[in-house]
């Protein structure tokens, strides 16, 4: 089978791809522009092309080419946060992309689409979250993906490939961008104390969050590909244990500091609210036990330990702030990112 995995050189792409390559029956081709990722990620098994989703010229040759049977959509500017304040790249990186995407994949012979979602389209409702309750977006990013869903449940119907809707769970491990500053809250706040800086937390840390190790997440992911009985299905993949924000940093100190003397300089800081920051987002996952086996193997503190472990490793990096900054620099605009405080 020919799989075309878009967001390659990303966290979850790279995962993906070394997981499928495995199986030497089915032959790999990656794309990313490296915008997020990197292209170390990739293994050397797959069929690599550097390639931004929003040239549609680009795009359509390129897929008019390899002709996928199987698509998993990975690709974007996952940055829910600052959407508000990018509200264009996220529409383009997100559900325009998406379009330049999988039109002439559908053109070409596209048998099914796994499109990667988020916990986002829920928005403030009440949690735990489950697959039958409206989407309620209450950011760009949301809406964008709530758009790239209604919009691959339309298209299926009408053109007739098969679908599947993944909505992750705050995925986090090895292979994460840790220079971004925008968005990935375990990987801020570990580059933060390789940096030797502390970190922020918004609002009083009250925040309620559910995190999904990466192992905890690709083998189900990879699955609903080849699932029928997946066909058709809304899915969300992460744990029901939520930990709110302060917890995370107490986690994440005490296995960075496993002495138990954190120094005073690297305590956190409090920051006010982002806009429009949903306070509690958990989901249920009933249905991915159902239909994949889901089991959540590996606990918060297990994995920050094993993802601290990678870090260190990797060593600090210097965060990467947009080049021409945002598209609404207002006064509501987190000081974090205005002032580079990260």
């Amino acid at each position: 089978m020919r799989i075309l995995i878009t967001g390659a050189a990303g966290f979850m792409g790279g995962h993906l791809v070394d997981s499928l390559v495995s199986n030497s029956e089915h032959e790999i081709f990656a794309v990313d522009d490296l915008s997020g990722g990197y292209r170390d990620n990739v293994s050397s098994k797959a069929h690599f092309t550097k390639l931004d989703l929003r040239d549609r010229k680009k795009v359509e040759e390129y897929v008019a080419k390899i002709k996928p049977e199987l698509m998993y959509y990975l690709a974007a500017d996952a940055s829910e946060g600052r959407s508000q304040f990018t509200p264009i790249n996220s529409t383009e990186r997100n559900h325009l992309a998406y379009m330049y995407t999988i039109v002439p994949a559908i053109k070409h012979g596209l048998k099914k689409v796994v499109l990667t979602s988020s916990m986002s389209v829920y928005g403030a409702q009440k949690p735990p979250f489950s697959e039958d309750m409206l989407k309620k977006p209450e950011d760009i990013y949301g809406i964008a993906k709530g758009a790239m869903e209604d919009a691959t449940e339309v298209l299926a119907k009408v053109h007739g490939f098969e679908y599947v809707i993944i909505r992750p769970h705050n995925v986090y491990g090895p292979k994460q961008n840790l220079a971004d500053p925008y968005r990935n809250v375990i990987a801020i706040f570990i580059n933060c104390l390789l940096n030797n800086k502390h970190f922020y937390i918004y609002g009083e840390g009250n925040q309620k969050r559910a995190f999904t190790y990466i192992e905890d997440f690709t083998p189900y992911f990879s699955q609903s590909g080849f699932s029928e009985e997946c066909n058709g299905e809304v899915i969300n993949i992460g744990p029901k244990e939520e930990h709110t924000i302060n917890e995370l940093a107490d986690i994440v100190l005490k296995v960075f500091f496993p002495d138990g003397n954190v120094p005073k300089h690297l305590r956190p800081q409090y920051f006010p609210l982002r806009p429009q920051e949903v306070m509690e987002a958990y989901c249920t996952n009933d249905k991915a036990t159902k239909l994949l086996g889901y089991k959540t193997t590996v606990s918060l503190e297990e994995g920050v330990l094993k993802m601290i472990k990678w870090a260190k490793e990797k060593g600090p990096q210097k965060f990467k702030y947009l080049k021409n900054g945002v598209e609404l620099s207002t006064k509501d605009l987190p000081v974090t990112w205005s002032k580079k405080l990260i």
